[in-house]
């Protein structure tokens, strides 16, 4: 009961990214950039989306809906980060709130992962099947396949945040990271974390791997549908819509699966927190570049806005 006890009323620190004050309020001021960024790119493509009803379709309604779960994402993990930042990393987070990032991370960043394969479903009816996609592709089931994915990316992430926070901390309260990621969270457990270390794994193949061969049978058969297209216009439409979906894939999972499904002996607490950096700041910023840089219909609609102002 007492070391339960002094669990519950423990206090983490994050490790700051460099001693030197001035190193420090130059990170702050990146991460804040980033954030911003990240918050104004993704908020104007839900935004665009919203007011044109010329892209309330299918492949913009995920699109917008991908736009918000990335600033929720993001929005999870910056605030305290900046504010350790300023800090010198002497900013304390409770257990009860290093616990709550952890669960909003992993259910937003799965539900996230999700959303990815499910539009990748949604191109491959628009490209393998354009006269059955409006029949196929119907309002009730998208909001029931962007529902699913919110409850998976929750049913993945609560179990696996409680089975974390009932280890016992001792006196080690410095993570080796800039938010409550997991790995860095069980190094400081004074328990064997075998079980723990391996039910990540398990959850991280899952929320990663199966979508990522779902969105790659997908493309397999867009692929062989776009090679049968004879019309070198409707090539390049059908390029446009995917291109940029897999470059968001690519960025998105390939991170993730750096961080999660690299053998637990192999992990380095400096390499995951610069990698962490790549897909929880620099991805949600690239995702509304990549889509609007790339479609056309999204920066017809985004001119057309702008004109307006």
């Amino acid at each position: 009961m007492e070391g339960i006890n002094k669990t519950a009323k423990m206090q983490f620190f994050f490790r700051p990214f460099s001693p030197d004050p001035e190193v420090q309020m130059l990170i702050f001021v990146v991460f804040l950039m980033m954030y911003l960024t990240s918050l104004g790119g993704n908020a104007t493509i839900a935004v665009i989306v919203q007011i044109n009803h010329s892209l309330h379709t299918p492949m913009y309604f995920f699109l917008a809906n991908l736009a918000v779960l990335e600033i929720f994402y993001t929005s999870s993990i910056t605030p305290l980060a900046l504010a350790n930042l300023l800090s010198m990393g002497k900013t304390p987070v409770s257990i009860t709130g290093c616990g709550t990032q952890m669960f909003f991370f992993v259910f937003l960043g799965g539900a996230d992962c999700v959303l990815l394969a499910v539009m990748a479903y949604d191109r491959f009816i628009a490209i393998c099947h354009p006269l059955r996609y409006r029949l196929i592709m119907s309002w009730s089931l998208c909001v029931e396949l962007l529902v699913g994915s919110l409850v998976l990316g929750f049913l993945l992430s609560l179990p696996l945040t409680i089975l974390i926070f009932h280890l016992p901390f001792c006196h080690n309260d410095e993570i080796y990271h800039f938010y409550c990621d997991m790995p860095a969270v069980m190094r400081l457990a004074c328990a064997d974390t075998c079980v723990h270390k391996t039910a990540l794994y398990i959850i991280s193949f899952i929320v990663l791997s199966i979508p990522l061969s779902l969105i790659s049978i997908s493309y397999v058969f867009i692929v062989v549908a776009i090679l049968q297209i004879r019309s070198a216009e409707g090539h390049q439409q059908a390029y446009s819509t995917c291109s940029s979906h897999i470059l968001v894939v690519l960025l998105q999972y390939g991170c993730t699966s750096f961080i999660y499904l690299s053998p637990s002996s192999s992990y380095s607490p400096e390499m995951g927190r610069v990698v962490s950096v790549a897909y929880t700041f620099i991805t949600p910023i690239l995702n509304p570049l990549i889509y609007s840089l790339r479609n056309k219909e999204l920066k017809d609609a985004l001119r057309k806005a702008l004109r307006k102002f």
